[in-house]
């Protein structure tokens, strides 16, 4: 189906042409001045120069072929040479009606089963997930969904942080808590357990207590470098002890990116491009992109058009060891490998921007990727508290993720509960509805380049633009619809959406009129805050038809069902926006 913009300019471009001008100047877009016309067409100031006639001359000419036009209910040539259009109720309904029938309202799966890759959430195994891991977790969802909801094979990966020095300095801290563990004794043969030799709650306490002493013990911090190359090396007890940190770290992880209602299609981490590594390597040496420098291996990326001076790409540092760039980089030749990607979306926060512009460059200068192949760095800003600084709990700390989505559903719940109409089961589970929608639509309405401000009062209101007020709607329609239906009514077949009779009705329509647009371009431009913006502003149109409507009183019953059928087509375009933001709205509220 194609996009109103597109309907309109297709009636205005046979005009322009029979008026002897170039049909492609009667593109159309959204008017920026909704006090004077819904949509306009700025195409006659653009011909002018080619035809060296005045503006507005030619927008009197187009104006007068497209007089009766029945697509338009005004077309109106204004100084120096726009066109202002209004367009009529009958044609708005008709695009409702078409809407109404299609799957997805008419959105076309342009992704036609493209692949692209969508590397988010970033945890690293052993550490619980903190507010630091809010925004690209519930970025790169939203971004997964949008893709696949336009026809892209959508692959998201975790990408975990599970290989390096943490690794040693858990082995080595496990060691001196539990030295009788048969990790540890080197003449041990037989089977390593099952059953790991500690719980969730002792890993997340073993990590943390390693890491300080590691910058206080430089003995131990030298025995946890050694355990971490034993490990990389394949050292079978350690890679033993490895197994079980994943194991408990994974089952955790998943755990609380379900409760957020974030999933990934892979599960793959650092280790799994180690045995790429050695081979990249050898290539980048071989063909002469990689050079020593100052005892480093590294692979110069600068370009002569950069404006500002970029390093080189360090692929191996003086004492041997391997960086995250060739970590990401056999991560790239292994997904080349597998998957081969259209496209790669990277969704992490600013401080990493210079990383991937070296990890991105190399990749292609090597030809482990095509050059044409898009490689997209999401940068996010940062979750600040009210004092402007980086989110923190009471006591200064980082926040677990798991207590930040407890503190915002006890809020909600006691928001409930001061008008209380539910039991406190209910109330409960409309809370944790509620709460997600509140946490994550305060962050993705947000452009995700931008530092926000989290405040929980803000986010849980059911006013303003939250997503509890877009949840209110949507259950407010819910209800509409269940009350039409017990009072009888029913919206056959043969019904249909009519022309607007009301300002607030035809504004209703306009705004859904832009949902095929704003799909679009919020999956191009990777913006799930358009998305949030689109649907504040049809839940803002929708209740001010609403309270100047009503709806279940309306005695003409074809226009009763003509209203009733728009709402529905309100809740679903709603409903399928919020999915796709990664959260759903409860029955009432």
């Amino acid at each position: 189906m194609k996009k109103i913009l597109d309907c309109i300019a297709d009636a205005i471009k046979p005009a322009f042409a029979a008026c002897g001008y170039e049909e492609s100047y009667g593109r159309v877009t959204l008017s920026n001045r909704p006090d004077l016309c819904e949509y306009q067409c700025n195409g006659a100031m653009a011909a002018a120069k080619a035809y060296k006639k005045k503006p507005i001359d030619i927008a009197n000419d187009v104006v007068e072929k497209l007089a009766g036009n029945p697509v338009f209910s005004q077309v109106m040539a204004v100084m120096p040479g726009f066109i202002n259009l209004r367009i009529s109720e009958d044609y708005l309904a008709d695009h409702m009606n078409a809407m109404e029938k299609e799957p997805r309202f008419g959105l076309e799966q342009q992704g036609h089963g493209e692949t692209i890759i969508v590397d988010y959430g970033g945890a690293n195994v052993a550490k619980p997930l903190h507010v630091g891991h809010l925004r690209s977790a519930i970025i790169g969802e939203s971004i997964k969904r949008m893709g696949r909801f336009l026809g892209y094979h959508m692959i998201g990966d975790v990408h975990l942080g599970d290989w390096g020095l943490q690794m040693g300095l858990i082995i080595e801290e496990l060691r001196d808590r539990k030295p009788d563990l048969v990790y540890f004794d080197e003449t041990y043969s037989g089977e390593y357990p099952k059953e790991p030799p500690f719980t969730i709650g002792e890993l997340e306490d073993i990590y943390p207590a390693a890491s300080a002493k590691s910058k206080e013990d430089e003995a131990f911090k030298a025995r946890a470098q050694e355990a971490t190359l034993k490990l990389q090396s394949g050292y079978e007890p350690f890679r033993a002890v490895w197994r079980h940190i994943m194991n408990v770290s994974l089952a955790d992880l998943k755990k609380n990116y379900a409760n957020l209602g974030v999933e990934f299609d892979l599960w793959k981490g650092e280790s799994d491009a180690q045995k790429y590594i050695p081979g990249l390597i050898k290539d980048l040496e071989d063909r002469g992109l990689a050079y020593e420098s100052q005892g480093a291996l590294v692979v110069d990326i600068a370009k002569e058009t950069d404006s500002k001076e970029l390093p080189p790409c360090i692929i191996r540092k003086s004492d041997g060891a391997a960086l995250y760039a060739t970590s990401d980089l056999g991560t790239i030749i292994e997904r080349e490998k597998e998957y081969a990607p259209s496209k790669y979306i990277y969704i992490t926060d600013k401080r990493q921007e210079l990383h991937f512009i070296q990890v991105f460059r190399v990749a292609k200068k090597a030809g482990y990727v095509k050059e044409d192949t898009p490689m997209a760095h999401l940068m996010f800003g940062t979750m600040n508290g009210k004092d402007g600084k980086p989110f923190k709990t009471r006591e200064g700390g980082v926040m677990r993720l798991e207590n930040l989505v407890a503190e915002i559903n006890d809020a909600v719940y006691e928001r409930i509960m001061e008008n209380r109409t539910v039991s406190d089961e209910e109330a409960r589970k409309t809370a944790a509805i509620i709460g997600l929608a509140a946490l994550k639509y305060g962050d993705l309405s947000n452009q995700a380049s931008k530092d926000y401000v989290f405040d929980m009062e803000r986010f849980i209101s059911f006013e303003g633009n939250t997503g509890p007020y877009i949840l209110y709607t949507i259950v407010r329609i819910k209800s509409i619809l269940a009350k039409y239906r017990e009072n009888g009514g029913s919206t056959a077949d043969s019904a249909r959406i009519l022309g607007a009779v009301s300002e607030e009705e035809k504004n209703l329509m306009l705004q859904l009129a832009r949902y095929h647009e704003v799909m679009e371009t919020g999956f191009a431009e990777t913006a799930p805050h358009k998305i949030c913006q689109f649907i504040y502003e049809l839940s803002d149109v929708f209740n001010k038809f609403y309270n100047s409507t009503m709806i279940l009183k309306e005695e003409d019953k074809d226009r009763q069902a003509s209203y009733i059928r728009l709402i529905t087509l309100t809740r679903g375009v709603l409903e399928t926006c919020i999915d796709l933001l990664g959260f759903e709205a409860p029955e009432r509220m």
